[in-house]
Parts: C-alpha cells; structure tokens; sequence
C-alpha cells in the first residue's frame, strides 16, 4: 500500500452520496513480511448513542454511526473484518445498546467489540455481553494475534460506593469530575494477559484493541489508563506491537519502546485541546496533531476519517480531515517513532479554529 494513497482508493462509489461523507472509519492494512498474508480490518468507535425517550435519539450521533457503516460497506480493497473500539452507548442503556447494534448489524463483515466506559458502569457490562459476548478474549488471523482487552474498570472500593447503578454510570461518564476513577486494566486481565501470550512467538505481531489509550496522558479526562506500565512490560518482549484505541476523540500517536500507538477519531463529536485549556499532570504525545474546535453549524466537523497501513509491523495512519490539513503520520525508522513531517515544521502548522 503506498502512502499516497487516498480515500478514493478505498471506496466504490457507485453512485452512492453516503460515500462522499467524511467519517472516522479506519482501515487498517496488516503488510507484516515474511509468510503472513497482508489483509486489512476496518476500525470505528465512539458512537455514543444516546437515547432521549421512547423510540427518539439524539440524530446526530445516530448519523454519524450509520455513515460510518455505509461507509465501510463500501471499503475496497473489502476488509477481512469490523472492529468497533467501544462506547456505542452513552448510558449503558438497554435501548441505546439495542439500537447502536441494529445501526450496527447493517455491515457486511465480521464485527469484533471493545468494551468503553459508557457501554459498561450501569450494570457493569452484563447487558453488552449478551449482546456481543466476552469482555476480554483474543484471535489469530493471517499470521497476526490481535488481543481485546477491557482497559476501562477501576477500583471496587470506587463502584461501591454509589446508591443507585445510574448514579455510578453519570460519575464515571463526566469529564473532568473529581468523583470518577482511573481506569485500568487490572490484575485478573493481566494474569489473562500473560498466559494469552504465553503461547505466542516472540516474532508475531501483535495487535492490542483496548478503548483507552494503555498509556498515562491526560488524567483529568481519563485520557489515563493506571496500570498503563505493568500492561507495556507484559508486551515488550514482542518485536512488534501496535495499539489500537478509542476513547479520546481526536488523532492521537506515540511510541513507548516496542509498542506504536494510535487513536481512532469519534464518530459523534470530537475532542480538541483548546490552546487555554491547563490542566495539571499531562504527558500529551508532543506529536499530537491540534484539531479545529468543532463548528456547530456543521454537524461533522473535526470528526475526520482515517485508514492506517502496517508496514513491517510499522504504522502510516492517514488522516482524511473536513476544514483541515489531510495528514499522514509515519514511522520513521532513523529516529524510531512515528512523524508527522509537515506538522513539525512549525512554518506549516495549522492553528486550531476558535469559534467555540
């Protein structure tokens, strides 16, 4: 896959308008070497249905999955397979994990799920899981292990102490709330963790999905994940480690040793940094890309749409972006991090937007 690539190459039109769309779906092209077959899986998150009353929802997050579907349906070269990188609800609600798989169940392909905050402090994911099964569980496709982890629990003394499920939900799904809680993986996962790996060659690739970072960045928004350390030690032996995530909204990348991160965008609203915005105790990835500020006459604005080729075990993600400058972040193996040139040419970097 070359990095010049663009949207078009992805999508058969055939006349449809929802083509046309600009949306965070994510194509991810796995081009390890050696005898593993390269195949591509498509990525979407952050849905965040919200249910309002009766059969009402809030329409534009509605919209925004729908397209995303659309969208991926008409993928070309067609992925392997869907993974959805969590928080398809707002509330964990019956009716908005009900409505976000009918949306869902429109695609063509196989769907894996990841856990997000919103889909899981109502009733701790119970719901969810008969929906779409595990919490936490792994697969191995063409040569690759992909691991699913749940990165968003956090203490049982913080669940226990809420009267009411409701409650529990609203605290943990506010920003900036100091009644909420870090998220983590936590010690059952990583025992699961550890043995899942076990028996995998030091030589595959791996993949993680989680929906928070599985880094420490941002607590005040939960951009955090507490055991973000002990997770990154279980993966260093790999040679190649690349983590897939949801959560923060925004483009997002960095490397710690071994292990690539990158972020989906958000197929509801998006989540800048405002240049005024301090806040104590941050490790942002320098190399984030600043977004416009959402315009709210437009509905979509500084959501985005993204495909990532894997090379080598290696990322290029490439950044389709309404109202800003297209991108594309890519490894660069003299300084052995991924780059975004023309952003770090200071002289070429667009300001964020200010109309908020």
């Amino acid at each position: 896959m070359s990095d010049n690539m663009n949207r078009r190459d992805f999508l058969t039109y055939a006349g449809a308008g929802a083509a046309l769309a600009t949306l965070p779906v994510n194509l991810v092209k796995l081009a390890f070497g050696g005898t593993q077959e390269d195949f591509t899986f498509a990525f979407i998150s952050d849905a965040h249905i919200q249910h309002i009353s009766g059969t009402k929802f809030v329409r534009n997050w509605d919209q925004g999955l729908k397209m995303a579907v659309a969208e991926a349906n008409l993928m070309h070269p067609k992925p392997d397979f869907v993974i959805f990188g969590g928080d398809l609800a707002q509330l964990a609600l019956k009716e908005e994990l009900d409505h976000g798989a009918e949306i869902m169940s429109a695609l063509k392909y196989k769907t894996y799920w990841v856990m997000g905050e919103h889909d899981y402090y109502l009733d701790y994911g119970k719901y969810w899981e008969k929906l779409f099964g595990p919490q936490w569980y792994s697969f191995d496709h063409k040569g690759v292990h992909f691991v699913v982890l749940n990165s968003i629990l956090t203490y049982d003394e913080w669940n226990k102490k809420w009267p009411t499920d409701m409650e529990r939900m609203v605290q943990m799904a506010g920003l900036d709330n100091p009644k909420g809680s870090p998220f983590m993986v936590g010690k059952e996962q990583r025992e699961w963790l550890k043995k899942d790996l076990a028996k995998v060659s030091k030589s595959t690739p791996i993949v993680v999905l989680s929906h928070s970072p599985l880094q420490k960045i941002f607590r005040g928004w939960n951009f955090w994940t507490e055991d973000a350390d002990e997770v990154q030690a279980i993966l260093k032996p790999f040679r190649k480690v690349t983590v897939l995530y949801g959560h923060v909204h925004q483009i997002q990348y960095n490397q710690i040793g071994n292990i690539s991160f990158h972020a989906a965008m958000a197929t509801a609203w998006p989540w800048p940094y405002p240049s005024t915005y301090v806040k104590a105790e941050q490790h942002l990835p320098v190399l984030t890309v600043p977004m416009n500020r959402a315009d709210p006459f437009f509905e979509r604005d500084a959501t985005g749409w993204q495909y990532i080729n894997i090379h080598t075990g290696n990322v290029a993600a490439h950044y389709q972006l309404p109202n800003n400058t297209n991108r594309v972040v890519s490894f660069n193996k003299k300084t052995g991090r991924p780059e975004d040139t023309t952003y770090q040419n200071k002289a070429n970097r667009v300001l964020p937007q200010e109309h908020y």
